[in-house]
């Protein structure tokens, strides 16, 4: 990698001497974001763990930039960027740093890259070689900075397997994979910024024998079901286009598409000075991604207090819930296939809910955007508000057939709960 970067800035010199066309780049913090989106579809990453992929790789370049410049709190790593230090060398190199720790079976692909990147940077007459060589060693320290504090937050090593237990609405293992429950450590991972995984734990679903129990059962077990007659086509569609790719990838493409719309909203005062420079687009998506990564902790401390039955487990076993108004259907199959860990409350409800309400705070709520799919090509879904999206997203996973819509609430109101504590209190101008 020394190799790499000496030539790299050998290129540099010679083209700060002889003079070079200017490459057209895309910003390098969002450029850099989408390369890490990219990593986790090659890399199969799940999405919990995606969630912690990307707040260490945006922590890393947020704190790599804000170090240089100054004007805000840092995640973690002092500010102590030179000066002259090149800004754009620093976040490239932060977010190249990350990634290569995270995905080292990728390497070769983040070496060729940066070569790209810093090529990049080189051809703007604003920067200088001394001040590049600068901003490379500062990222470096910021990324190892994040990257040697979240070796030790609680995600290695894997703790045993969890598998439940067969009490009457006890989550345990679900057809077809029967794996035990997934990331059960991040139930009591380090959070980013909230102060406990159990901040904000929501009430629990409702009782067995409850009313409210027996409507979100119902219409689970006629929406969610693999033969419904009920659901339209385009609820189908959005279900699968909900769960095919990870609230990481969907909402990281949202703030990079807004961010270079220039759609920020003036009235937030969220962006403060020079905004929409390289310093406020890392701090969007540095925020974005501490406040998806706190609401998966919250989520999964909640998942794994609870223990709390799915669809799957609770429809064909409806004989023992003690409820009239429910009964069971013992050949009854979701849509598709439940995910491995306990119903309540939705992961995707809570970690889109606090993805939503960050972008909000600095878009605006009523703004119209579309996302994209990586895994389903070609399909998109088109929004006048995040308050849309938030709806459409609880409907996806009750209309999937793998959650009630009591965990789809009660998981968007704790994500958004997360997001508002991690605007309130992260990254926050220095006075």
């Amino acid at each position: 990698m020394r190799l790499l970067k000496g030539i790299c800035l050998l290129v540099l010199g010679l083209m700060k001497l002889f003079g070079a066309p200017s490459i057209a780049r895309a910003d390098d913090v969002t450029d850099w974001n989408q390369h890490m989106l990219r990593a986790g579809t090659v890399g199969g990453t799940s999405p919990i763990v995606m969630s912690r992929v990307a707040a260490i790789v945006q922590a890393s370049v947020f704190d790599a930039v804000n170090g240089i410049d100054r004007k805000y709190a840092p995640v973690h790593v002092p500010p102590a960027g030179p000066a002259d230090a090149s800004r754009r060398a620093a976040a490239v190199e932060a977010a190249y740093t990350a990634l290569a720790a995270l995905y080292p079976a990728q390497k070769s692909i983040f070496d060729a890259r940066l070569a790209v990147s810093l090529t990049a940077i080189a051809s703007d007459p604003h920067e200088t070689t001394a001040g590049i060589a600068s901003g490379i060693a500062w990222g470096q320290t910021a990324a190892n900075g994040i990257l040697s504090w979240r070796a030790t937050d609680g995600f290695a090593p894997a703790p045993p397997p969890f598998v439940g237990g067969t009490a009457v609405g006890e989550w345990r293992p679900t057809p077809p994979g029967l794996l035990p429950g997934a990331g059960p450590q991040f139930a009591y991972m380090t959070p980013w910024s909230i102060a406990a995984p159990s901040q904000f734990r929501p009430g629990g679903p409702p009782a067995l024998t409850s009313a409210r129990y027996a409507a979100d059962f119902n219409e689970t077990k006629t929406m969610g079901s693999i033969s419904s007659s009920t659901r339209t086509a385009d609820q189908t569609i959005y279900a699968w286009f909900w769960a095919a790719s990870t609230a990481t990838y969907l909402w990281n493409n949202v703030a990079d598409s807004l961010i270079e719309r220039g759609d920020q909203d003036d009235d937030s005062g969220r962006w403060g000075e020079g905004r929409n420079s390289l310093l406020e687009n890392a701090r969007v998506l540095a925020l974005l991604d501490l406040a998806m990564a706190d609401a998966g902790i919250a989520c999964w401390e909640a998942k794994y207090h609870y223990v709390f039955w799915r669809p799957i487990t609770a429809i064909p076993l409806a004989d023992t819930d003690g409820n009239p108004a429910t009964s069971a259907d013992p050949s009854w199959a979701p849509l598709f296939a439940t995910p491995a860990h306990p119903e309540y409350p939705s992961g995707h409800s809570t970690v889109s809910g606090a993805a939503a309400v960050v972008l909000a705070s600095f878009f605006g709520e009523k703004k119209h955007f579309t996302m994209d799919n990586d895994l389903l090509i070609g399909v998109t879904r088109s929004f006048q508000s995040f308050t849309q999206a938030l709806d459409e997203v609880k409907n996806a996973r009750i209309f999937a057939g793998i959650h009630f819509r009591s965990a789809c609430d009660d998981g968007q109101a704790t994500g958004i709960q997360v997001a508002n504590w991690v605007l309130d209190n992260a990254l926050l101008p220095v006075h």
